[in-house]
């Protein structure tokens, strides 16, 4: 019996979501048959890996450390197959600054914008409103702000200690229109669901937190546009080298036509509101059959 090391929690900012994750992963993975231990990741990890002895680790971390690179890497040092993407896709699609410019290289569309300092964004607008201001390498919208069009003023929280992500920021025109997102499994764009809220924008309690939003799928758009969402979404896998599952953010504003990409997520959610799951459900793949098939994707040299 193939024996699965869930890793999940560690100390981002992200935990909760990881250890919803990993938590109904482990119990998919049993229900498969695997024989299954959980690892609420410390920065020991290598002991706690070294202590379980898995055939295969199934990465249900969010954010940094877990997302960005840093695991896998260690992953390889240990020669334990591994879910999900390798080193440098992981380390090149969490940092936006990075996979805009990849992303431009391959022909998708990206907002104008860049990465400036985060007191001169403070100061005054680097660009004028709306627009978006992000941490360069966080997931799960945390730190997210929205500056309005008329907005007086650039957005003090970024000088509150509280904010806390990093002293560069991206940049980014703020896209109207509808937000869309595209699963990638293996070598399929498996749909594209549209997220719609009553809030400002997709934000963490929206994605979380039970009735923050609500996932049309499939998305109620032509079927031209589907198709170029769920190409893009393969062309950003493909580019980053993602291997595994992974899942793409897009912006489409109808009156323009225009499909912008935001980001790609190398770990995405697997939480009961999760939207990989519900897009392998509506391509006719349990919950389980999707763990299996991550587990039996692992493999080194991602």
């Amino acid at each position: 019996m193939k024996r699965v090391a869930v890793i999940m929690g560690g100390w981002s900012s992200e935990r909760d979501v990881s250890l919803s994750s990993g938590r109904g992963m482990a119990q998919a993975a049993r229900n498969e048959g695997y024989d299954v231990v959980e690892i609420d990741v410390t920065r020991d990890l290598s002991t706690q890996l070294n202590d379980a002895k898995p055939d295969v680790v199934l990465n249900a971390l969010h954010g940094p450390y877990g997302e960005d690179g840093c695991v896998q890497g260690l992953l390889e040092i240990l020669e334990i197959p591994y879910s999900h993407s390798g080193v440098l896709a992981s380390a090149l699609a969490m940092d936006k600054a990075k996979s805009r410019d990849v992303y431009a290289r391959v022909g998708l569309i990206v907002a104008e914008g860049g990465v400036y300092a985060k007191e001169d964004v403070a100061a005054d607008h680097v660009m004028e409103p709306p627009y978006v201001v992000k941490p360069i390498a966080e997931g799960s919208s945390f730190g997210v702000l929205i500056v309005p069009e008329g907005a007086n003023r650039p957005p003090a929280e970024l000088l509150d200690p509280k904010w806390g992500f990093g002293d560069s920021v991206l940049v980014e025109q703020f896209i109207p229109g509808r937000e869309l997102t595209v699963s990638v499994m293996g070598n399929e764009a498996l749909a594209v669901t549209e997220i719609t809220t009553l809030r400002d924008y997709y934000d963490y309690s929206a994605k979380y937190e039970a009735g923050g939003s609500k996932h049309v799928i499939p998305a109620q758009i032509s079927d031209a546009v589907t198709q170029a969402a769920l190409d893009a979404a393969l062309v950003a896998h493909d580019a980053l080298g993602c291997r595994g599952v992974s899942r793409s953010d897009f912006r489409y504003d109808d009156e323009t036509n225009r499909l912008v990409i935001l980001e790609t997520n190398t770990q995405p959610g697997m939480t009961p509101t999760s939207l990989v799951p519900e897009q392998a459900a509506h391509k006719g793949i349990s919950y389980e059959k999707l763990v299996r098939w991550m587990i039996e994707d692992a493999s080194c040299h991602r």
